[in-house]
């Protein structure tokens, strides 16, 4: 998976000089004067590449940008690139060249990020990022609109470990190596292991976000570790794999959680199968990007934060009966599952 992850970075860093270029003549053209041109008459159509529709995070968003840009009077020009980073860039040349006032970009991975960023910026389009950042010093964004993902894998880590008396051996889920959300998600539990000596984490597999692969994963931390406590999964769905594993196997008594806040997370909870989740605010980030992209459009961005990080909320089985999907992941939420 590594060897994958960095042919791809090598193959997209050679395409980044021949996207600039032909961007930077686009914006010699006009493309980048309509950037400012927000407000009445000017340019009100706002550009949105987002890694894949699938995910039910990208769904909610995308959702939560439609209904700001419908109440303000807004277009959306929505591209989806099904988590092929090729794909994406040259999506982002495309709405480039349609010359969009600014670029809402939720990125495939890092690299992908920082190809599209720089893209923009040099045909004068503000970007607004959501989930995902650029790798450092690779283009410059209006703002970055995020999970606060370190703070909720923390929380989730430390409250994981209390279910079990702060000692035991425990199992990590990690997401798409080097993606924003796997390496903060990560550095939480990381901090939080340091906190509790005597929990031992003895497995660690790349499960890629993916259910399937977390419950091929899981099969196989099980075989090796029979008095496993936990298995921590970076995302709901590994989590739910993680857990469907364990009940394939009549193990019990464990616990499995994830970070999301999906409604089939929920569900599982509620069902005794999964035990927590950290629920994000996907469909509230989209609000936030609409609004923030035309603030600047209509030349009042000067207040824009250049980091925007929300907050999440732990849903146990304390609270899972009180809280509603809907205020995490839209109004059609429990229709996505």
């Amino acid at each position: 998976m590594e060897r994958r992850a960095n042919t791809q970075r090598r193959a997209l860093k050679a395409l980044v000089p021949l996207t600039v270029l032909a961007v930077a003549a686009l914006s010699g053209c006009g493309g980048g004067a309509a950037a400012g041109d927000g407000g009445e008459g000017g340019n009100k159509t706002i550009g949105v590449s987002v890694a894949d529709q699938k995910s039910l995070f990208y769904v909610a968003a995308v959702q939560g940008m439609e209904a700001e840009a419908k109440a303000r009077g807004y277009e959306l020009k929505v591209t989806s690139a099904n988590n092929n980073s090729n794909q994406q860039v040259s999506q982002v040349n495309d709405l480039l060249t349609q010359q969009v006032g600014a670029l809402i970009f939720i990125s495939q991975d890092s690299t992908a990020a920082s190809a599209g960023v720089r893209a923009a910026n040099q045909a004068d389009v503000p970007v607004i990022a959501v989930d995902q950042k650029p790798e450092s010093g690779d283009g410059e964004l209006a703002t970055y609109i995020a999970t606060d993902s370190v703070k909720a894998a923390k929380d989730l880590c430390d409250w994981t470990f209390s279910q079990f008396g702060d000692s035991g051996k425990v199992a990590l889920l990690h997401g798409v190596l080097g993606s924003t959300a796997e390496v903060q998600r990560t550095q939480g539990c990381m901090e939080s292991l340091q906190e509790h000596p005597n929990v031992q984490l003895v497995a660690e597999e790349t499960a890629n976000w993916d259910e399937t692969e977390a419950f091929k994963a899981t099969q196989n931390i099980l075989s090796a570790n029979p008095d496993l406590k936990a298995v921590i999964g970076e995302s709901d769905a590994m989590g739910l794999g993680a857990a469907k594993a364990a009940q394939q196997a009549g193990r019990t008594g464990m616990t499995f959680v994830g970070i999301d806040g999906f409604p089939t997370m929920f569900e599982g909870i509620e069902a005794g199968l999964t035990q927590a989740t950290m629920a994000q605010q996907p469909y509230k980030m989209g609000q936030i990007a609409v609004d923030n992209a035309i603030s600047i459009l209509e030349g009042e961005g000067d207040g824009i934060p250049a980091e925007q990080y929300q907050d999440t909320v732990l849903i146990t089985k304390d609270n899972v009966a009180s809280e509603d999907v809907t205020t995490f992941y839209g109004p059609d939420a429990k229709q996505q599952q």
